[in-house]
Protein backbone atom coordinates (compact mmCIF):
# COMPACT_ATOMS: atom_id res chain seq x y z
CA UNK A 1 0.00 0.00 0.00
CA UNK A 2 1.32 3.19 -0.82
CA UNK A 3 0.74 6.96 0.75
CA UNK A 4 1.04 10.31 -0.88
CA UNK A 5 0.72 13.20 1.82
CA UNK A 6 -0.78 16.71 0.40
CA UNK A 7 -1.53 20.05 2.95
CA UNK A 8 -5.62 21.25 2.38
CA UNK A 9 -6.29 24.14 4.31
CA UNK A 10 -3.32 23.69 6.72
CA UNK A 11 -3.50 20.16 7.37
CA UNK A 12 -2.50 17.02 5.81
CA UNK A 13 -3.87 14.63 3.97
CA UNK A 14 -2.87 11.26 3.21
CA UNK A 15 -3.74 9.17 -0.05
CA UNK A 16 -3.67 5.36 0.17
CA UNK A 17 -3.34 3.72 -2.75
CA UNK A 18 -3.79 -0.26 -3.04
CA UNK A 19 -4.28 -1.98 -6.41
CA UNK A 20 -7.65 -1.61 -7.23
CA UNK A 21 -7.23 2.08 -6.54
CA UNK A 22 -3.96 2.20 -8.57
CA UNK A 23 -6.01 0.23 -11.76
CA UNK A 24 -8.76 2.81 -11.75
CA UNK A 25 -6.73 4.95 -11.32
CA UNK A 26 -4.44 3.94 -14.30
CA UNK A 27 -6.86 2.47 -16.28
CA UNK A 28 -8.43 6.54 -16.73
CA UNK A 29 -5.05 7.74 -17.90
CA UNK A 30 -5.11 5.37 -20.10
CA UNK A 31 -8.25 6.53 -21.59
CA UNK A 32 -7.55 9.83 -21.19
CA UNK A 33 -3.53 9.55 -23.22
CA UNK A 34 -6.01 7.83 -26.10
CA UNK A 35 -8.77 10.65 -26.28
CA UNK A 36 -5.02 13.11 -26.85
CA UNK A 37 -5.25 14.67 -23.62
CA UNK A 38 -0.84 14.14 -23.42
CA UNK A 39 -0.47 15.70 -26.21
CA UNK A 40 3.71 15.39 -24.92
CA UNK A 41 4.81 14.38 -21.56
CA UNK A 42 1.70 15.94 -19.37
CA UNK A 43 -1.52 15.72 -19.02
CA UNK A 44 -3.78 18.90 -20.09
CA UNK A 45 -5.91 20.95 -18.07
CA UNK A 46 -8.47 19.23 -19.47
CA UNK A 47 -6.87 15.82 -18.93
CA UNK A 48 -6.89 16.13 -15.12
CA UNK A 49 -9.96 17.84 -14.83
CA UNK A 50 -11.20 14.53 -16.45
CA UNK A 51 -8.99 12.41 -14.16
CA UNK A 52 -9.81 13.67 -11.34
CA UNK A 53 -13.60 13.44 -11.92
CA UNK A 54 -13.89 10.28 -12.93
CA UNK A 55 -11.78 9.04 -10.68
CA UNK A 56 -13.67 10.57 -7.59
CA UNK A 57 -16.91 9.23 -9.34
CA UNK A 58 -15.54 5.36 -9.58
CA UNK A 59 -13.96 5.43 -6.04
CA UNK A 60 -15.96 8.24 -4.01
CA UNK A 61 -12.17 9.37 -3.37
CA UNK A 62 -11.56 12.99 -3.89
CA UNK A 63 -7.89 13.00 -4.39
CA UNK A 64 -6.34 16.77 -5.27
CA UNK A 65 -4.55 16.49 -8.94
CA UNK A 66 -1.65 16.68 -6.41
CA UNK A 67 -1.98 13.76 -4.88
CA UNK A 68 -2.98 11.81 -8.62
CA UNK A 69 0.45 13.14 -9.97
CA UNK A 70 2.56 12.10 -7.46
CA UNK A 71 0.66 8.71 -8.09
CA UNK A 72 1.33 9.44 -11.88
CA UNK A 73 5.34 10.37 -11.11
CA UNK A 74 5.39 7.43 -8.45
CA UNK A 75 4.33 4.53 -10.98
CA UNK A 76 6.40 6.05 -13.61
CA UNK A 77 9.49 5.84 -11.67
CA UNK A 78 8.49 2.15 -10.42
CA UNK A 79 8.17 1.31 -14.33
CA UNK A 80 11.33 2.69 -15.62
CA UNK A 81 12.84 0.50 -12.66
CA UNK A 82 11.41 -2.24 -14.01
CA UNK A 83 11.86 -1.80 -17.88
CA UNK A 84 15.64 -0.94 -16.72
CA UNK A 85 15.85 -4.28 -14.87
CA UNK A 86 14.38 -6.03 -17.56
CA UNK A 87 16.70 -4.76 -20.46
CA UNK A 88 19.63 -5.95 -18.77
CA UNK A 89 21.46 -9.16 -19.90
CA UNK A 90 19.35 -11.91 -18.88
CA UNK A 91 22.19 -14.26 -18.71
CA UNK A 92 20.64 -16.62 -21.52
CA UNK A 93 23.27 -16.18 -24.08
Amino acid sequence: MNTSTVEVSGEKVKAWWDKRLTEIFYDICIKEILKGNRPGTHFTKDGWLYIMTNFEKETCKAYSQRQLKNRWDALKKEWKAWKKLKDRDTGLG
